[in-house]
Protein backbone atom coordinates (compact mmCIF):
# COMPACT_ATOMS: atom_id res chain seq x y z
CA UNK A 1 0.00 0.00 0.00
CA UNK A 2 1.01 3.22 -0.78
CA UNK A 3 -0.05 6.64 1.06
CA UNK A 4 0.13 9.85 -1.25
CA UNK A 5 1.47 12.59 1.44
CA UNK A 6 2.21 15.35 -1.30
CA UNK A 7 -1.44 16.89 -0.27
CA UNK A 8 -1.51 16.30 2.97
CA UNK A 9 -0.61 18.88 5.61
CA UNK A 10 2.84 18.45 7.47
CA UNK A 11 1.09 17.94 10.84
CA UNK A 12 -0.31 15.04 9.27
CA UNK A 13 2.89 13.78 7.44
CA UNK A 14 4.91 13.53 11.03
CA UNK A 15 3.98 10.16 11.69
CA UNK A 16 4.66 9.00 15.63
CA UNK A 17 8.14 6.47 15.91
CA UNK A 18 6.38 3.55 16.36
CA UNK A 19 9.96 1.65 17.22
CA UNK A 20 10.70 4.74 19.81
CA UNK A 21 7.32 2.86 21.10
CA UNK A 22 8.95 -0.42 21.13
CA UNK A 23 11.94 0.17 22.03
CA UNK A 24 10.19 2.29 25.51
CA UNK A 25 8.39 -1.07 26.45
CA UNK A 26 11.57 -3.51 26.00
CA UNK A 27 13.55 -1.55 28.33
CA UNK A 28 10.67 -1.05 30.68
CA UNK A 29 9.90 -4.74 31.09
CA UNK A 30 14.09 -5.59 31.06
CA UNK A 31 14.19 -7.33 27.67
CA UNK A 32 17.10 -5.02 26.60
CA UNK A 33 19.06 -2.52 29.29
CA UNK A 34 20.54 -0.83 26.49
CA UNK A 35 19.57 0.42 23.26
CA UNK A 36 22.18 -1.26 20.03
CA UNK A 37 21.37 -0.28 16.52
CA UNK A 38 22.95 -0.74 13.36
CA UNK A 39 23.02 0.75 10.12
CA UNK A 40 24.62 -2.24 7.41
CA UNK A 41 25.09 -0.66 3.75
CA UNK A 42 26.62 -2.23 1.09
CA UNK A 43 29.46 -0.46 -0.28
CA UNK A 44 28.05 -0.80 -4.22
CA UNK A 45 27.67 2.97 -4.48
CA UNK A 46 26.80 5.83 -2.75
CA UNK A 47 24.00 6.48 -0.13
CA UNK A 48 20.95 8.75 -1.02
CA UNK A 49 18.46 10.36 0.77
CA UNK A 50 16.43 7.41 1.74
CA UNK A 51 19.94 5.99 3.35
CA UNK A 52 19.81 9.54 5.39
CA UNK A 53 16.16 8.49 6.91
CA UNK A 54 17.91 4.98 8.08
CA UNK A 55 20.87 6.62 8.91
CA UNK A 56 19.12 9.11 11.47
CA UNK A 57 16.60 6.44 12.76
CA UNK A 58 19.68 4.35 13.91
CA UNK A 59 22.51 7.01 14.90
CA UNK A 60 19.32 8.78 16.45
CA UNK A 61 17.40 6.17 18.37
CA UNK A 62 21.24 5.26 20.18
CA UNK A 63 21.65 8.91 20.66
CA UNK A 64 17.91 8.92 22.44
CA UNK A 65 18.90 6.12 24.46
CA UNK A 66 22.43 6.90 25.52
CA UNK A 67 22.94 3.88 23.74
CA UNK A 68 25.32 3.12 20.14
CA UNK A 69 24.37 2.81 16.67
CA UNK A 70 26.88 0.28 14.67
CA UNK A 71 28.49 0.88 11.32
CA UNK A 72 28.65 -2.46 9.25
CA UNK A 73 29.35 -2.66 5.76
CA UNK A 74 27.44 -5.26 4.03
CA UNK A 75 30.73 -6.72 2.56
CA UNK A 76 29.43 -10.27 1.05
CA UNK A 77 29.58 -9.30 -2.71
CA UNK A 78 33.26 -8.55 -3.78
CA UNK A 79 32.12 -7.78 -7.82
CA UNK A 80 29.84 -4.94 -7.09
CA UNK A 81 31.72 -3.75 -4.15
CA UNK A 82 34.97 -0.76 -3.73
CA UNK A 83 36.83 1.22 -1.31
CA UNK A 84 35.67 4.66 -3.18
CA UNK A 85 32.27 3.68 -1.64
CA UNK A 86 33.37 2.91 1.68
CA UNK A 87 34.40 5.86 2.15
CA UNK A 88 31.98 7.79 0.78
CA UNK A 89 29.54 5.99 2.93
CA UNK A 90 31.80 6.91 5.84
CA UNK A 91 31.78 10.62 4.69
CA UNK A 92 28.10 10.90 4.13
CA UNK A 93 27.35 9.35 8.01
CA UNK A 94 29.66 11.65 9.42
CA UNK A 95 28.62 14.69 7.12
CA UNK A 96 25.13 13.90 8.75
CA UNK A 97 26.65 14.86 12.09
CA UNK A 98 26.64 11.05 13.61
CA UNK A 99 29.35 8.99 15.20
CA UNK A 100 30.25 5.43 15.22
CA UNK A 101 33.27 5.58 17.60
CA UNK A 102 34.93 2.08 17.76
CA UNK A 103 32.24 0.38 16.23
CA UNK A 104 33.40 0.27 12.62
CA UNK A 105 32.64 -3.39 11.53
CA UNK A 106 32.47 -5.64 8.13
CA UNK A 107 30.27 -8.93 7.44
CA UNK A 108 33.67 -9.90 6.34
CA UNK A 109 35.00 -10.08 9.82
CA UNK A 110 32.57 -12.79 10.49
CA UNK A 111 33.40 -14.84 7.21
CA UNK A 112 35.01 -17.92 9.53
CA UNK A 113 32.45 -17.82 11.70
CA UNK A 114 30.18 -17.97 9.50
CA UNK A 115 31.01 -21.17 7.50
CA UNK A 116 31.67 -22.93 11.26
CA UNK A 117 27.98 -22.32 11.35
CA UNK A 118 27.11 -23.27 8.20
CA UNK A 119 29.00 -26.54 8.47
CA UNK A 120 27.02 -27.26 11.74
CA UNK A 121 23.49 -26.91 9.27
CA UNK A 122 24.92 -29.79 7.15
CA UNK A 123 25.45 -31.56 9.76
CA UNK A 124 22.12 -31.56 11.65
CA UNK A 125 20.72 -31.94 8.50
CA UNK A 126 19.08 -28.54 7.52
CA UNK A 127 21.85 -27.56 4.46
CA UNK A 128 22.91 -29.53 1.43
CA UNK A 129 24.54 -28.40 -1.68
CA UNK A 130 22.51 -27.96 -4.90
CA UNK A 131 24.03 -28.74 -8.18
CA UNK A 132 20.75 -26.88 -10.00
CA UNK A 133 21.61 -23.32 -11.86
CA UNK A 134 20.74 -19.90 -10.43
CA UNK A 135 17.97 -20.07 -13.46
CA UNK A 136 16.85 -23.90 -12.21
CA UNK A 137 16.65 -23.14 -8.77
CA UNK A 138 14.80 -20.01 -9.78
CA UNK A 139 11.93 -21.95 -11.93
CA UNK A 140 11.59 -24.78 -9.48
CA UNK A 141 10.62 -22.09 -6.16
CA UNK A 142 7.14 -21.48 -7.39
CA UNK A 143 5.00 -19.06 -6.80
CA UNK A 144 2.78 -17.38 -4.44
CA UNK A 145 -0.18 -19.94 -5.65
CA UNK A 146 1.99 -22.86 -6.44
CA UNK A 147 4.66 -24.62 -4.24
CA UNK A 148 8.31 -25.08 -5.08
CA UNK A 149 9.98 -28.48 -6.57
CA UNK A 150 12.66 -30.30 -4.63
CA UNK A 151 16.07 -30.34 -5.79
CA UNK A 152 17.27 -34.25 -6.74
CA UNK A 153 20.03 -33.01 -4.73
CA UNK A 154 18.11 -32.21 -2.00
CA UNK A 155 18.80 -35.24 0.44
CA UNK A 156 22.33 -36.02 -0.31
CA UNK A 157 24.32 -37.51 2.65
CA UNK A 158 25.25 -35.22 5.35
CA UNK A 159 29.06 -37.09 4.99
CA UNK A 160 28.46 -35.93 0.65
CA UNK A 161 27.51 -32.42 1.53
CA UNK A 162 29.94 -31.65 3.63
CA UNK A 163 32.91 -32.54 1.64
CA UNK A 164 31.49 -30.83 -1.43
CA UNK A 165 31.04 -27.55 0.96
CA UNK A 166 34.59 -28.20 1.85
CA UNK A 167 35.60 -28.69 -1.97
CA UNK A 168 33.32 -25.62 -2.80
CA UNK A 169 35.77 -23.29 -0.26
CA UNK A 170 38.75 -24.96 -1.76
CA UNK A 171 37.99 -23.75 -5.48
CA UNK A 172 37.44 -26.73 -7.15
CA UNK A 173 34.15 -25.52 -8.55
CA UNK A 174 33.55 -22.91 -11.07
CA UNK A 175 30.99 -20.05 -10.11
CA UNK A 176 27.42 -21.14 -10.77
CA UNK A 177 28.29 -24.69 -10.87
CA UNK A 178 26.94 -25.60 -7.06
CA UNK A 179 25.48 -23.48 -3.93
CA UNK A 180 24.43 -24.30 -0.85
CA UNK A 181 21.03 -23.76 0.37
CA UNK A 182 19.04 -24.22 3.85
CA UNK A 183 16.54 -27.34 3.67
CA UNK A 184 13.38 -25.19 5.23
CA UNK A 185 10.09 -26.23 3.34
CA UNK A 186 9.60 -26.14 -0.78
CA UNK A 187 5.94 -25.97 0.18
CA UNK A 188 5.80 -22.55 2.09
CA UNK A 189 3.35 -20.29 1.71
CA UNK A 190 6.60 -17.99 1.87
CA UNK A 191 8.74 -18.24 -1.21
CA UNK A 192 11.91 -16.79 0.67
CA UNK A 193 11.56 -20.41 3.06
CA UNK A 194 11.47 -22.41 0.05
CA UNK A 195 15.58 -23.62 0.78
CA UNK A 196 17.21 -20.09 0.21
CA UNK A 197 20.29 -19.86 -0.85
CA UNK A 198 23.38 -19.56 1.96
CA UNK A 199 26.57 -19.62 0.08
CA UNK A 200 27.51 -18.91 -3.77
CA UNK A 201 30.53 -19.68 -5.49
CA UNK A 202 32.07 -16.38 -6.66
CA UNK A 203 35.81 -16.34 -7.89
CA UNK A 204 36.30 -12.65 -7.18
CA UNK A 205 38.83 -10.80 -5.34
CA UNK A 206 37.47 -9.33 -2.02
CA UNK A 207 38.74 -5.65 -1.00
CA UNK A 208 39.42 -7.14 2.52
CA UNK A 209 39.98 -10.57 2.34
CA UNK A 210 41.84 -10.74 -0.30
CA UNK A 211 41.80 -14.16 -2.07
CA UNK A 212 41.24 -16.23 0.82
CA UNK A 213 37.50 -16.70 -0.03
CA UNK A 214 36.20 -18.00 -3.43
CA UNK A 215 32.39 -18.88 -1.74
CA UNK A 216 30.45 -15.98 -0.22
CA UNK A 217 27.28 -16.05 1.68
CA UNK A 218 24.41 -14.02 1.04
CA UNK A 219 22.31 -11.19 2.92
CA UNK A 220 19.77 -13.67 4.07
CA UNK A 221 22.39 -15.73 6.03
CA UNK A 222 24.52 -13.03 6.72
CA UNK A 223 22.14 -10.49 8.19
CA UNK A 224 20.94 -11.75 11.05
CA UNK A 225 24.08 -13.82 12.47
CA UNK A 226 26.10 -10.39 12.38
CA UNK A 227 23.45 -8.95 14.33
CA UNK A 228 23.80 -11.88 17.19
CA UNK A 229 27.61 -11.50 17.23
CA UNK A 230 27.30 -7.58 17.95
CA UNK A 231 24.65 -8.21 20.29
CA UNK A 232 22.30 -5.33 18.59
CA UNK A 233 18.89 -5.26 19.95
CA UNK A 234 17.04 -3.54 17.68
CA UNK A 235 17.70 -4.46 13.65
CA UNK A 236 15.56 -2.18 11.95
CA UNK A 237 14.93 -2.28 8.22
CA UNK A 238 12.72 -1.60 5.63
CA UNK A 239 9.37 -2.83 4.70
CA UNK A 240 10.76 -4.59 1.85
CA UNK A 241 12.76 -7.67 4.44
CA UNK A 242 9.43 -8.51 6.45
CA UNK A 243 8.73 -11.40 4.54
CA UNK A 244 12.53 -12.34 5.02
CA UNK A 245 11.84 -12.11 8.84
CA UNK A 246 11.13 -15.60 9.08
CA UNK A 247 14.05 -16.57 7.75
CA UNK A 248 15.86 -14.43 9.52
CA UNK A 249 14.33 -15.65 12.64
CA UNK A 250 14.70 -19.23 11.48
CA UNK A 251 18.17 -19.06 10.78
CA UNK A 252 18.89 -17.34 14.58
CA UNK A 253 16.91 -20.43 16.24
CA UNK A 254 18.64 -23.18 14.98
CA UNK A 255 21.88 -21.74 15.40
CA UNK A 256 24.16 -21.42 18.70
CA UNK A 257 24.30 -17.66 18.40
CA UNK A 258 25.62 -15.95 21.08
CA UNK A 259 22.34 -13.35 20.98
CA UNK A 260 18.75 -13.20 19.71
CA UNK A 261 17.91 -10.20 17.80
CA UNK A 262 15.02 -9.08 16.76
CA UNK A 263 14.20 -7.63 12.79
CA UNK A 264 11.90 -4.78 13.07
CA UNK A 265 10.47 -3.00 9.63
CA UNK A 266 9.73 0.58 8.46
CA UNK A 267 8.43 2.18 5.59
CA UNK A 268 11.43 3.45 3.00
CA UNK A 269 11.27 6.97 1.69
CA UNK A 270 10.14 7.62 -2.14
CA UNK A 271 10.54 10.95 -3.18
CA UNK A 272 8.73 12.35 -6.14
CA UNK A 273 10.91 12.88 -8.99
CA UNK A 274 13.80 10.59 -7.75
CA UNK A 275 14.22 7.42 -8.14
CA UNK A 276 15.87 5.68 -5.54
CA UNK A 277 17.28 2.34 -6.62
CA UNK A 278 20.73 1.64 -6.15
CA UNK A 279 20.81 0.25 -9.69
CA UNK A 280 19.19 3.00 -11.54
CA UNK A 281 21.36 5.66 -10.00
CA UNK A 282 24.91 3.58 -11.28
CA UNK A 283 23.30 3.57 -14.70
CA UNK A 284 22.75 7.44 -14.76
CA UNK A 285 26.37 7.69 -13.78
CA UNK A 286 27.96 5.18 -15.94
CA UNK A 287 26.08 6.28 -19.00
CA UNK A 288 26.92 9.57 -18.18
CA UNK A 289 23.27 11.02 -17.66
CA UNK A 290 24.79 12.83 -14.49
CA UNK A 291 28.14 13.77 -13.90
CA UNK A 292 29.19 11.78 -11.24
CA UNK A 293 27.77 10.41 -7.87
CA UNK A 294 27.88 14.01 -6.31
CA UNK A 295 26.10 15.60 -9.64
CA UNK A 296 24.15 18.48 -7.42
CA UNK A 297 20.94 16.62 -9.55
CA UNK A 298 21.26 13.11 -7.85
CA UNK A 299 19.35 12.45 -4.41
CA UNK A 300 22.96 10.90 -3.40
CA UNK A 301 23.71 12.41 0.22
CA UNK A 302 27.18 13.68 -1.72
CA UNK A 303 24.95 15.61 -4.45
CA UNK A 304 22.18 17.02 -2.23
CA UNK A 305 25.64 18.24 -0.15
CA UNK A 306 27.12 19.61 -3.16
CA UNK A 307 24.15 21.80 -3.63
CA UNK A 308 24.10 22.93 -0.92
CA UNK A 309 21.43 21.28 1.37
CA UNK A 310 22.67 21.84 4.94
CA UNK A 311 22.71 18.57 7.09
CA UNK A 312 20.56 19.95 9.53
CA UNK A 313 18.14 20.60 7.16
CA UNK A 314 18.07 16.80 5.82
CA UNK A 315 17.61 15.68 9.49
CA UNK A 316 15.16 17.99 9.87
CA UNK A 317 13.09 16.74 6.58
CA UNK A 318 13.81 12.86 8.12
CA UNK A 319 12.44 13.97 11.63
CA UNK A 320 9.44 15.66 9.79
CA UNK A 321 8.23 12.73 7.55
CA UNK A 322 8.24 10.33 10.86
CA UNK A 323 9.07 6.64 10.74
CA UNK A 324 5.62 4.89 9.75
CA UNK A 325 4.69 1.14 8.52
CA UNK A 326 2.90 1.97 5.37
CA UNK A 327 5.11 3.22 2.17
CA UNK A 328 4.45 6.79 1.48
CA UNK A 329 5.84 8.86 -1.33
CA UNK A 330 6.60 12.49 0.11
CA UNK A 331 6.72 15.89 -1.89
CA UNK A 332 10.14 16.72 -2.88
CA UNK A 333 8.93 20.89 -2.08
CA UNK A 334 9.01 19.39 1.61
CA UNK A 335 12.56 18.48 1.27
CA UNK A 336 13.59 21.99 -0.30
CA UNK A 337 11.07 23.64 2.45
CA UNK A 338 13.51 22.53 5.28
CA UNK A 339 16.62 23.69 3.31
CA UNK A 340 14.78 26.99 2.74
CA UNK A 341 14.02 27.53 6.43
CA UNK A 342 17.52 26.41 7.33
CA UNK A 343 19.31 28.80 4.73
CA UNK A 344 16.89 31.62 5.36
CA UNK A 345 17.98 31.73 9.26
CA UNK A 346 21.85 31.04 8.17
CA UNK A 347 23.09 32.17 4.57
CA UNK A 348 24.79 35.11 3.96
CA UNK A 349 23.12 37.61 1.36
CA UNK A 350 24.89 39.28 -1.56
CA UNK A 351 23.99 40.38 -4.42
CA UNK A 352 24.41 38.60 -8.32
CA UNK A 353 23.03 39.17 -11.40
CA UNK A 354 22.49 35.72 -13.66
CA UNK A 355 22.07 37.36 -17.18
CA UNK A 356 22.89 40.90 -17.01
CA UNK A 357 22.19 43.89 -18.59
CA UNK A 358 24.16 47.39 -18.23
CA UNK A 359 22.84 50.26 -16.69
CA UNK A 360 24.67 53.85 -17.50
CA UNK A 361 23.85 55.97 -15.00
CA UNK A 362 24.45 59.46 -17.26
CA UNK A 363 24.19 61.68 -14.23
CA UNK A 364 26.91 59.87 -11.74
CA UNK A 365 31.12 60.38 -12.63
CA UNK A 366 32.52 58.66 -14.48
CA UNK A 367 35.42 56.31 -12.19
CA UNK A 368 33.63 57.20 -9.07
CA UNK A 369 33.37 54.32 -6.46
CA UNK A 370 30.91 54.60 -4.17
CA UNK A 371 30.57 51.90 -0.71
CA UNK A 372 27.40 50.82 -0.11
CA UNK A 373 26.94 49.62 3.47
CA UNK A 374 24.74 46.39 3.03
CA UNK A 375 23.59 44.06 5.64
CA UNK A 376 24.91 40.37 5.76
CA UNK A 377 21.09 38.74 7.38
CA UNK A 378 18.32 40.75 8.09
CA UNK A 379 17.70 37.17 10.10
CA UNK A 380 20.46 37.44 12.08
CA UNK A 381 21.94 41.00 13.29
CA UNK A 382 25.06 39.21 14.20
CA UNK A 383 26.23 38.91 11.30
CA UNK A 384 27.19 42.26 10.73
CA UNK A 385 27.53 44.04 7.29
CA UNK A 386 29.56 44.14 4.53
CA UNK A 387 30.61 47.37 2.09
CA UNK A 388 29.45 46.85 -2.05
CA UNK A 389 30.54 48.82 -4.65
CA UNK A 390 28.57 51.44 -6.46
CA UNK A 391 29.46 52.75 -10.01
CA UNK A 392 28.37 54.75 -12.88
CA UNK A 393 28.08 51.53 -14.91
CA UNK A 394 26.02 48.51 -13.18
CA UNK A 395 24.52 45.46 -14.32
CA UNK A 396 20.36 44.48 -13.28
CA UNK A 397 18.78 41.19 -14.68
CA UNK A 398 17.44 41.27 -18.37
CA UNK A 399 14.12 40.44 -17.36
CA UNK A 400 14.12 43.38 -14.63
CA UNK A 401 14.24 46.08 -17.74
CA UNK A 402 11.00 45.94 -20.68
CA UNK A 403 10.28 48.93 -23.21
CA UNK A 404 6.53 47.89 -23.35
CA UNK A 405 5.67 46.07 -20.07
CA UNK A 406 2.48 44.68 -18.85
CA UNK A 407 0.02 46.14 -16.21
CA UNK A 408 1.69 45.75 -12.70
CA UNK A 409 5.28 45.69 -14.18
CA UNK A 410 7.11 47.55 -10.85
CA UNK A 411 10.53 46.89 -12.16
CA UNK A 412 12.53 49.37 -14.83
CA UNK A 413 10.81 50.41 -18.10
CA UNK A 414 11.08 54.07 -20.23
CA UNK A 415 10.03 56.65 -17.62
CA UNK A 416 9.70 54.74 -14.58
CA UNK A 417 11.25 54.98 -11.51
CA UNK A 418 12.79 51.78 -9.36
CA UNK A 419 14.84 51.55 -6.52
CA UNK A 420 18.31 49.52 -6.32
CA UNK A 421 18.44 47.72 -3.09
CA UNK A 422 20.69 49.29 -0.63
CA UNK A 423 20.82 52.92 -2.53
CA UNK A 424 19.57 54.94 -4.70
CA UNK A 425 16.54 55.48 -6.67
CA UNK A 426 17.33 55.76 -10.92
CA UNK A 427 14.76 56.58 -13.76
CA UNK A 428 14.84 55.02 -17.23
CA UNK A 429 15.72 57.33 -19.89
CA UNK A 430 16.35 55.85 -23.15
CA UNK A 431 17.14 52.05 -24.13
CA UNK A 432 20.09 51.69 -26.63
CA UNK A 433 20.38 49.34 -29.25
CA UNK A 434 22.10 46.87 -31.27
CA UNK A 435 22.37 46.67 -34.92
CA UNK A 436 19.64 43.67 -34.43
CA UNK A 437 17.16 45.37 -32.11
CA UNK A 438 18.21 43.70 -28.94
CA UNK A 439 18.91 45.83 -26.06
CA UNK A 440 22.09 46.84 -24.99
CA UNK A 441 22.22 49.38 -22.38
CA UNK A 442 19.46 51.41 -20.58
CA UNK A 443 20.58 54.68 -19.51
CA UNK A 444 18.76 56.18 -16.62
CA UNK A 445 19.68 58.99 -13.83
CA UNK A 446 19.77 58.79 -9.92
CA UNK A 447 18.26 60.63 -7.78
CA UNK A 448 21.17 61.97 -5.65
CA UNK A 449 18.56 62.51 -2.49
CA UNK A 450 17.66 59.20 -2.60
CA UNK A 451 21.00 57.51 -1.28
CA UNK A 452 19.71 56.34 2.03
CA UNK A 453 16.88 54.19 0.28
CA UNK A 454 14.61 57.27 1.00
CA UNK A 455 13.60 60.84 -0.28
CA UNK A 456 12.53 64.19 1.81
CA UNK A 457 9.48 64.02 -0.25
CA UNK A 458 8.86 60.49 0.93
CA UNK A 459 7.62 59.31 -2.56
CA UNK A 460 6.83 55.61 -2.51
CA UNK A 461 8.54 53.39 -4.70
CA UNK A 462 6.96 49.82 -5.71
CA UNK A 463 10.27 48.22 -7.79
CA UNK A 464 13.56 47.52 -5.74
CA UNK A 465 15.89 45.86 -8.22
CA UNK A 466 19.49 43.84 -6.94
CA UNK A 467 22.50 44.93 -8.85
CA UNK A 468 26.45 44.69 -8.97
CA UNK A 469 28.74 46.79 -10.50
CA UNK A 470 30.08 46.56 -14.18
CA UNK A 471 33.56 47.62 -13.31
CA UNK A 472 34.27 46.30 -9.90
CA UNK A 473 32.07 43.05 -10.17
CA UNK A 474 33.63 39.64 -10.81
CA UNK A 475 32.44 37.19 -13.45
CA UNK A 476 31.36 33.84 -11.96
CA UNK A 477 29.73 30.42 -13.59
CA UNK A 478 26.52 29.86 -12.05
CA UNK A 479 25.11 26.27 -12.72
CA UNK A 480 20.56 26.60 -12.73
CA UNK A 481 19.94 23.24 -11.50
CA UNK A 482 16.10 21.54 -11.50
CA UNK A 483 14.52 18.05 -11.09
CA UNK A 484 15.90 15.82 -13.01
CA UNK A 485 13.07 13.95 -14.23
CA UNK A 486 10.22 15.40 -15.89
CA UNK A 487 7.34 12.92 -13.90
CA UNK A 488 6.60 12.79 -10.28
CA UNK A 489 7.37 9.06 -10.33
CA UNK A 490 9.86 8.85 -13.16
CA UNK A 491 10.04 4.91 -11.74
CA UNK A 492 6.36 4.32 -13.38
CA UNK A 493 6.67 3.83 -17.16
CA UNK A 494 4.56 1.88 -20.02
CA UNK A 495 6.07 -1.38 -20.62
CA UNK A 496 8.65 -1.19 -23.08
CA UNK A 497 9.73 1.83 -21.89
CA UNK A 498 13.28 3.65 -19.79
CA UNK A 499 13.10 5.74 -17.01
CA UNK A 500 15.79 7.49 -19.14
CA UNK A 501 12.94 8.24 -21.14
CA UNK A 502 11.94 10.82 -18.36
CA UNK A 503 14.90 12.35 -18.29
CA UNK A 504 14.80 16.47 -17.85
CA UNK A 505 16.45 17.88 -20.82
CA UNK A 506 16.60 21.13 -19.15
CA UNK A 507 17.93 19.82 -15.44
CA UNK A 508 20.99 21.59 -15.56
CA UNK A 509 21.58 25.05 -17.22
CA UNK A 510 25.21 26.54 -16.62
CA UNK A 511 25.61 30.41 -17.44
CA UNK A 512 28.59 32.15 -17.81
CA UNK A 513 28.38 35.48 -18.17
CA UNK A 514 27.24 36.19 -14.37
CA UNK A 515 28.44 39.13 -12.81
CA UNK A 516 28.80 38.57 -8.16
CA UNK A 517 29.81 41.46 -5.72
CA UNK A 518 33.45 41.15 -5.42
CA UNK A 519 33.72 40.18 -2.14
CA UNK A 520 31.12 36.85 -2.98
CA UNK A 521 34.20 35.29 -5.20
CA UNK A 522 36.48 35.44 -1.82
CA UNK A 523 34.10 32.64 0.13
CA UNK A 524 35.62 28.91 0.54
CA UNK A 525 33.90 26.08 -1.02
CA UNK A 526 30.57 24.99 0.22
CA UNK A 527 29.91 28.57 1.65
CA UNK A 528 25.71 28.90 1.54
CA UNK A 529 24.70 31.82 -0.03
CA UNK A 530 21.48 33.84 -0.74
CA UNK A 531 21.33 35.83 -3.64
CA UNK A 532 19.00 38.53 -3.29
CA UNK A 533 15.29 38.03 -5.52
CA UNK A 534 16.77 34.86 -6.75
CA UNK A 535 17.37 31.82 -4.66
CA UNK A 536 19.91 30.47 -2.35
CA UNK A 537 23.25 29.17 -3.99
CA UNK A 538 26.44 27.34 -2.50
CA UNK A 539 29.92 28.00 -3.89
CA UNK A 540 30.97 24.49 -5.46
CA UNK A 541 33.27 22.11 -4.57
CA UNK A 542 35.36 23.64 -8.14
CA UNK A 543 35.11 26.96 -6.33
CA UNK A 544 38.49 29.53 -6.40
CA UNK A 545 38.22 33.59 -6.58
CA UNK A 546 39.89 33.12 -9.60
CA UNK A 547 37.30 30.93 -11.22
CA UNK A 548 34.37 31.42 -8.98
CA UNK A 549 31.22 28.98 -9.31
CA UNK A 550 28.03 28.90 -7.72
CA UNK A 551 25.28 26.09 -7.80
CA UNK A 552 21.35 26.87 -7.38
CA UNK A 553 20.31 24.66 -3.95
CA UNK A 554 16.57 26.47 -4.22
CA UNK A 555 14.72 28.87 -4.98
CA UNK A 556 13.17 31.67 -2.60
CA UNK A 557 9.42 30.66 -2.94
CA UNK A 558 8.17 28.27 -0.32
CA UNK A 559 6.21 25.94 -2.51
CA UNK A 560 5.29 23.77 0.09
CA UNK A 561 3.54 26.84 2.44
CA UNK A 562 1.34 27.44 -0.42
CA UNK A 563 0.46 23.86 -1.16
CA UNK A 564 -0.51 23.49 2.49
CA UNK A 565 -2.78 27.28 2.08
CA UNK A 566 -4.82 26.21 -0.77
CA UNK A 567 -5.68 23.15 1.34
Amino acid sequence: MTTEVTNKTEETIKNSNFIKDIIDEDLKSGKHNQVVTRFPPEPNGYLHVGHAKSICLNFGLAKSYNGRCHLRFDDTNPTKEEQEYIDSIKADVQWLGFSWGDHEYYASNYFEQLYDWAILLIKAGKAYVDDQTADQIKETRGTLTKPGTNSPWRNRSIEENLDLFQRMRNGEFQNGEKVLRAKIDMASPNINMRDPVMYRILHAHHPRTGDKWCIYPTYDYTHGQSDAIENITHSICTLEFQDHRPLYDWFVENLPVPAVPHQYEFARLNLTYTVMSKRKLLRLVKENHVNGWDDPRMPTISGMRRRGYPASAIRDFCERIGVAKANSTVDFQLLENCVRDELNRNALRFMAVTRPLKIVITNYPEGKVEWIEAENNPEDPSAGTRKVPFTREIFIEQEDFMENPPKKYFRLFPGNEVRLKHCYYITANEAIKNPDGSIKEVHCTLDPESRSGSTPDGRRIKGTLHWVSATEGKKAEIRLYDHLFLLANPDKVEEGKDFLENINPESLEVLTDAVVEPDLVKVAPGTATQFLRMGYFVADLSHTPEKPVFNRTVGLKDGWAKVQRNQ
